[in-house]
């Protein structure tokens, strides 16, 4: 079932994604993670904040132009894909998608419906939706996998009913279990 959890500043969907990035970190598989919202919802912000759990350190750009940009970590790669301006779905066969699911890696997709009928399911949904100058954030596993990783961001420590985060606080709207 969905998470949910309102988002109150950009230091909020950080630590939220760090979250998920330390969880993300202990699967040595293929996860495949798609990100919605409308532009500027904070979907780059979110991955950013993935990528710091795994030791990043520093800005991540939005690969708009590039479509991926991988970032490579000792224990594993992480893929970062903006599909936003991607012409036409066939593109990325072009340019070899399918190699990046044969590895353990974990791939963000932002604006993943661009890519519709060339990329797999995904394990996990995040959507992101602006709600006056929030963020709500729903997480939603579509796997087995993605249910198991919702499951921990339930039940880690870090997940309580409020969370300070310096000067602000980000609540869990709902735990859908």
């Amino acid at each position: 079932m969905p998470l949910t959890i309102m988002l109150h500043s950009e230091e909020g969907t950080l630590r939220v994604a760090n979250v998920l990035g330390c969880i993300l970190k202990t699967h040595k598989q293929l996860v495949i993670v798609h990100l919605d919202g409308v532009l500027g919802a904070g979907k780059t912000t979110f991955c950013r904040g993935v990528l710091q759990a795994f030791g990043h350190i520093g800005a991540v750009k939005s690969p708009t132009y590039t479509l991926v940009e991988p970032y490579e970590f000792c224990e594993q790669m992480v893929y970062h894909f903006d599909l936003y301006r991607l012409g036409d779905p066939h593109e990325l066969d072009y340019m070899g998608i399918r190699d990046y699911y044969d590895q353990k890696c974990i791939c963000l997709i932002e604006w993943p419906d661009k890519g519709a009928g060339f990329l797999p399911e995904p394990d996990l949904i995040v959507n992101l939706v602006a709600v006056g100058e929030s963020r709500r954030l729903i997480l939603e596993g579509t796997s087995a996998l993605g249910e198991d990783i919702v499951g921990k961001m339930h039940n880690d420590n870090v997940m309580n009913e409020n969370i300070n985060v310096g000067n602000d606080m980000y609540n869990i709207v709902s735990l859908d279990r």
